[in-house]
């Protein structure tokens, strides 16, 4: 069973920076497609970025330029490096991770506008922005 584990929430002054890391463990597949998504409360939850495994990267706007994410294949670790935070980015930050679907990794779909192909989730953590 594929566990997902992220790290490093917390709180933070507007302006300033968090690296989040998603440390992976039980693969029997070699991963496709990782991504971080966030919710906030009262609102639906966003896809902030992907990276699939030949390093292409995609991002939502609202992030471009401000956000990283990377990974250190070693590790099976998941970054997601935040720079210039601001205050409409306070929520709940969760990686995922694809399933192995052949089908996802035939058609290079991946993106963090598609929930769907995500199959494994983290349990979260919090980011909170202060002015």
């Amino acid at each position: 069973q594929v566990q997902l584990v992220e790290s490093g929430g917390g709180s933070v002054q507007a302006g300033g920076s968090l690296r989040l890391s998603c440390t992976a463990s039980g693969y029997y597949y070699t991963p496709f497609c990782m991504g971080w998504f966030r919710q906030a409360p009262g609102k639906e939850r966003e896809g902030v970025a992907s990276l699939d495994d030949d390093g292409s990267t995609k991002y939502a706007d609202s992030v471009k330029g401000r956000f990283t994410i990377s990974r250190d294949t070693a590790q099976n670790t998941l970054y997601l490096q935040m720079n210039s935070l601001e205050p409409e980015d306070p929520a709940i930050y969760y990686c995922a991770v694809d399933g192995g679907s052949a089908r996802i990794r035939y058609q290079r779909a991946c993106t963090p506008t598609i929930p769907t192909l995500f199959a494994y989730w983290g349990q979260g953590t919090q980011v909170t922005v202060f002015a």
